[in-house]
């Protein structure tokens, strides 16, 4: 087995709380629209509508933002109130100014393994946000280095993986989706290690790949030092 030597981690709802909000945007989206469905087939709609979306805005606040004005104009047959609309904008800047909420251990799983080996922030959404969200965290001096991706997938891991360390084979990956953080950098050859968060979305889930060899379950950031010291 090859040595472990670069750390790739998640950002939202890794090191800090993100669905969260998007969870109590939702609230409020299906209060607004109360009179005009019911707030299970209002969430249908908006979710069928983010999976339309996200090959046109990619993934973040913004398209969200867009996803929920386009299923309002729809379950009202295009009658919604301009004033509906300017509260779903209201209501997308307001996440977008957000402060930062660290999850526990975050700082210090970090810390731990950047002592031994090279650490890396590789987050998807948009670039604006994340830059926002990395420089009000406190945690961009721990990282040898970040990527902002629209997508991850294979072969973009393997790209990351070549660029800022020894290949895939060599590296981890630490997240709370499994679709984006785990299962990709296994296919690669590296390590997949999945934090549960609680707060998952939809378009997220994926089958947990119990039968490979480099995936692992933690139950809190705490344990990741640990866990990377018994790879060797």
């Amino acid at each position: 087995m090859q040595n472990l030597t670069t750390i790739g981690f998640d950002a939202d709802d890794t090191l800090w709380q993100n669905e969260r909000f998007f969870r109590l945007t939702q609230a409020r989206f299906a209060d607004l629209l109360r009179d005009h469905a019911e707030p299970d087939h209002l969430m249908q709609r908006l979710l069928d509508a983010e999976r339309r979306n996200l090959g046109h805005y990619g993934f973040g606040i913004k398209g969200f933002v867009l996803s929920m004005i386009e299923t309002a104009i729809e379950v009202t047959e295009q009658r919604v109130p301009a004033s509906v609309i300017a509260e779903l904008i209201a209501t997308g800047q307001e996440m977008l100014r957000h402060p930062i909420e660290l999850l526990p251990q975050a700082r210090e799983a970090v810390e731990a393994v950047a002592r031994s080996h090279r650490v890396l922030l590789i987050t998807k959404g948009d670039l604006l946000d994340q830059e926002r969200k990395l420089a009000q965290s406190g945690l961009g001096d721990l990282f040898d280095g970040v990527e902002i991706v629209s997508a991850k997938t294979q072969p973009v891991y393997e790209a990351i993986f070549a660029r800022h360390g020894d290949g895939a084979a060599r590296a981890m990956m630490v997240g709370n989706s499994m679709r984006s953080d785990v299962v990709p950098v296994i296919e690669a050859g590296g390590w997949g290690v999945y934090v549960p968060h609680g707060l998952v979305w939809e378009i997220e889930h994926a089958e947990a790949p119990v039968d490979a060899v480099r995936f692992h379950e933690i139950s809190q950031l705490g344990a990741l030092p640990d866990l990377v010291d018994s790879l060797g």
